[in-house]
């Protein structure tokens, strides 16, 4: 799994708010802030595109939901299952299939669920009990 040495508080924050408060308009803000400060990597903006695709569907904006989570999809694809501390594998599979029922709504509708995004690195685990300091 590839790590780096250390990981930014932003990125330590936005799982509090993604796994944690469930706060998906505050996981955007912190994203985007990172996302911009490491020259707009396509992995944050993935993860930023999963967050804002569970605040549109909680919102009920199918449609926003829907584009969002297939952007995701697209930006968080090249990246290995187990990337930047999380399983990202899983991830992946998880909005695959958020996305599927999302685009047979009309047909079939379903309550809104939150994901939970898996952080197998420890030490992601642990700045994130600290609160992200």
């Amino acid at each position: 799994m590839e790590k780096p040495k250390e990981y930014a508080d932003l990125y330590v924050r936005f799982f509090i708010y993604f796994n944690i408060d469930r706060d998906y308009y505050e996981c955007h803000e912190v994203m985007e802030e990172l996302w911009l400060e490491e020259g707009r990597d396509p992995f944050y903006q993935g993860l930023l595109q999963v967050a804002v695709g569970l605040f549109h569907f909680r919102r009920e904006n199918i449609s926003g939901a829907r584009k969002l989570f297939s952007s995701a999809l697209s930006k968080l694809r090249p990246y290995p299952d187990r990337y930047m501390g999380i399983d990202l594998g899983r991830l992946r599979k998880e909005v695959e299939e958020y996305l599927e029922r999302l685009e047979n709504y009309e047909q079939k509708p379903f309550p809104f669920y939150d994901l939970n995004i898996s952080i197998i690195d420890e030490d992601l685990r642990n700045r994130m009990k600290k609160g992200g300091a």
